[in-house]
């Protein structure tokens, strides 16, 4: 098959002392509540072999497993719009600048671990040190995505959490599919793994390591998933 990389990423990358080919897999606009089972099927088991790897991005599995926030749902405080006017905003994504995800946050965690959180971020700031915030509210709340229109625009109407038991989505996808995948939060700037089948034998460094260029891109590229083949 030929592999195809978005513009401005590398179809190869080398890890130590191996090289893994991607290739951006471009789907159709994935809506709430489609079966991840059905996706893998159509648009990976044709071109996937023994020993690849596929990463997909949280959004869709979350997408896939409705598990999203509605904006209506959400009540915004004045605790929420006053802590967001001091968050930095960020290239990688929706933030807590976001009056939403920060009442996402405090709905979350409680008004004083909150408070506390942006003290403490706000401190370590000044000494250099980022995430200190993200650090103390926890993954559901840095993994929250949407709750802005700037790419599709229904995700200003509702924000996307994290995947629900990851670990156990790609089990389920290798049982019924035969395909050994990965779920990521990645962007440009950083990457996660937040699961992955138990038939897969690198580790999570190695594997971040395949997609650390973020292979999937940051914008409207229909790109979710992408297959990695070891050289």
């Amino acid at each position: 098959m030929d592999f195809k990389a978005l513009e401005g990423k590398n179809v190869e990358i080398q890890v130590g002392d191996n090289t893994y080919k991607r290739h951006a897999i471009e789907t159709h606009y994935i809506q709430l509540g489609e079966s991840y089972i059905d996706i893998v099927k159509q648009y990976v088991s044709p071109i996937y072999e023994e020993g690849d790897i596929v990463s997909f991005s949280e959004k869709i599995i979350s997408l896939c497993q409705k598990n999203i926030v509605y904006k209506k749902d959400v009540k915004v405080s004045g605790l929420a719009k006053f802590l967001s006017k001091f968050a930095m905003r960020s290239d990688a994504g929706v933030g807590v600048d976001n009056p939403y995800k920060m009442q996402f946050a405090i709905d979350l965690n409680g008004r004083l671990k909150v408070i506390w959180a942006a003290i403490a971020g706000g401190i370590c700031k000044l000494f250099g040190k980022r995430g200190v915030f993200y650090e103390i509210v926890g993954q559901e709340v840095s993994g929250l995505d949407g709750f802005y229109g700037d790419v599709f625009s229904d995700y200003s109407e509702f924000g996307i959490r994290i995947p629900k038991d990851p670990n156990g989505v790609c089990n389920e996808i290798y049982k019924a599919t035969g395909v050994k995948s990965m779920i990521v939060d990645a962007n440009d700037f950083n990457q996660e793994i937040l699961g992955k089948a138990d038939a897969i034998e690198y580790t999570d460094e190695e594997l971040i390591g395949m997609i650390k260029d973020n292979p999937c891109g940051q914008t409207k590229t229909l790109t979710p998933m992408v297959l990695i083949r070891k050289q």
